[in-house]
């Protein structure tokens, strides 16, 4: 019987999107089937986190990020724009955020489709792959299409149906914490949680005790 679990991921994680085609390949080889629920940044559910943490946090995140992009070789590069508009100097975040709602929603909209992995792992190659102006002209709608997805009818379900979004967007939040953690990537199994890209082996171990198999080969 195939096995199923959750992932709560961020556009805004640079750890999610390591993570994320290591969630692809787990998938693509086990009998198993991965949900992933997006959520909001913490940038959105808690403006002032940044303001609230000790100096070096950030800056250690950033080398923290690179260092292990580089140990995996998965390219990565500061997003450009970054989906959350902060002035890095203060660590203020924007009253007005451009990128992070449409973004967010456009996942979940893939995510009612079946295809919300897919498609954030395309989104987010863009986003932390190098790709400047990956907001603009046809970046998007290819990274849509090779997840088998339409933007122009994502985007105008995100317009028509956004409270409906946000509001399962929420349920996300709920689940993870209900599951025991806040933050992101973290895949659930069975209400257990299994937090950063650092803990996928740790999940697929976990699984395979409950019977997670190799798909057959054709």
């Amino acid at each position: 019987m195939m096995l199923s679990a959750d992932i709560f991921w961020s556009f805004r994680s640079p750890y999610s999107y390591l993570a994320t085609r290591r969630y692809v390949a787990l998938a693509a080889q086990y009998d198993l089937m991965l949900n992933l629920r997006p959520v909001y940044p913490l940038a959105i559910r808690e403006p002032n986190f940044f303001e609230r943490n000790h100096p070096n946090w950030l800056g250690y995140v950033m080398r923290d990020v690179f260092r292990l992009g580089q140990q995996q070789d998965i390219v990565i590069a500061p997003p450009n724009p970054d989906p959350i508009v902060q002035n890095l100097a203060t660590r203020k975040i924007a009253d007005d955020q451009p990128y992070i709602f449409r973004l967010t929603r456009l996942g979940q909209a893939a995510a009612r489709r079946g295809k919300g992995l897919a498609f954030c792992d395309e989104v987010s190659r863009l986003i932390w792959g190098g790709v400047a102006g990956w907001h603009e002209g046809n970046h998007l709608g290819g990274a849509a299409m090779r997840a088998g997805l339409d933007l122009a009818e994502l985007d105008a379900e995100a317009l028509a149906d956004a409270e409906a979004l946000d509001v399962e967007i929420q349920a996300n939040q709920a689940a993870l914490e209900a599951a025991g953690h806040w933050g992101v990537p973290t895949l659930v199994f069975e209400g257990e949680p299994f937090f950063g890209q650092d803990r996928i082996d740790m999940a697929r171990w976990r699984m395979e005790q409950k019977g997670l198999k190799k798909r057959d080969k054709a």
